[in-house]
């Protein structure tokens, strides 16, 4: 009877029944638990260790690496336990998504492979060949749309979308970026170039008319995240599509001074998060880019759809 009411206090704790409903679906390092759940390391183990203590989760070790799973011969009044209850949590829809994001970044060999690829790209000389070039190039290739470049800053990204776009609202709550984006269109003769002073939260366009709703390097100088993927889901068409350019999760406390970021970057599961709230579906986040100067910012890229 001790043993049983020991094991039932311990699931009453919400985490630890998130954690042994994550370990029944698959084996996962504290690493992996981390992403999923949004919590500290010793946080997490300390949780694990309890669980292990009563034999309700083991351990193997491959390599560097430790995998914890819930043990396969759980009473069936425990494993009842665990399933219904878990069900009932609130967070359960979101660790299901989360858990699909961990095991798609650890499959995905190709994607490492391209991302050494593409690290290659520049390094040996060729004349002619650059990023700047093949994106001029990549650019051109998009169909005439309505595309809303949220935070567009100067709006030089703007120019260039514009270049095939059908037309380009660029949104930024900068009275002088505004206006000088504008002069700039204005000087160059882009007449399908729109800069509006405005909220990225809030910004000021009409809803259902966007094919493609932007966020480049924008969303961490957002108040509201949340808010500011909400409004653009509004503004989308059906079927229109999202794209995020942001930094990925960071300690560089400095850029709040320097650069006037309110949130130190987003991992790929607070992002995938934060884009299934707002009403996307879709979705799909993945890192892109790694500086090799210190504090070694990564760039996270995450599209989805209305």
């Amino acid at each position: 009877m001790r043993g049983t009411l020991k094991i039932l206090k311990l699931l009453s704790d919400p985490t630890r029944l998130r954690i042994l409903h994550l370990l029944g679906e698959e084996e996962l390092t504290v690493a992996e638990l981390q992403q999923i759940l949004g919590m500290g390391q010793s946080r997490i183990s300390a949780h694990l260790a309890q669980l292990k203590a009563e034999g309700l989760v083991a351990d193997r070790r491959a390599g560097k690496n430790i995998y914890y799973s819930r043990t396969r011969a759980l009473p069936a009044a425990v494993e009842e336990l665990v399933e219904s209850g878990s069900s009932e949590l609130p967070e359960a829809p979101q660790d299901s998504a989360a858990l699909k994001l961990v095991l798609h970044k650890r499959q995905d060999q190709a994607g490492e492979y391209f991302n050494q690829l593409a690290g290659k790209f520049g390094r040996t000389y060729v004349p002619g060949r650059s990023w700047r070039a093949l994106a001029h190039g990549l650019l051109r290739l998009l169909p005439p749309m309505v595309i809303a470049d949220l935070g567009a800053g100067e709006g030089t990204l703007s120019q260039l979308l514009a270049r095939t776009a059908k037309r380009v609202i660029a949104v930024d709550n900068s009275p002088a970026m505004v206006e000088f984006g504008s002069k700039l269109a204005a000087e160059n003769g882009i007449t399908n170039l729109e800069y509006c002073l405005g909220e990225i939260e809030d910004p000021p366009i009409k809803a259902g008319i966007v094919d493609l709703a932007l966020f480049s390097q924008a969303l961490h100088h957002a108040a509201s995240p949340g808010k500011a993927l909400t409004a653009a889901h509004k503004i989308l068409k059906p079927g229109g599509r999202l794209m995020v350019l942001d930094l990925l999760s960071h300690s560089f406390e400095q850029a709040r001074t320097l650069y006037a970021h309110v949130w130190l970057g987003f991992s790929e599961v607070e992002l995938l998060r934060l884009i299934e709230r707002a009403g996307f579906r879709d979705a799909e986040v993945s890192v892109v880019s790694r500086e090799s100067k210190a504090p070694h910012f990564q760039t996270v890229l995450a599209t989805a759809r209305k």
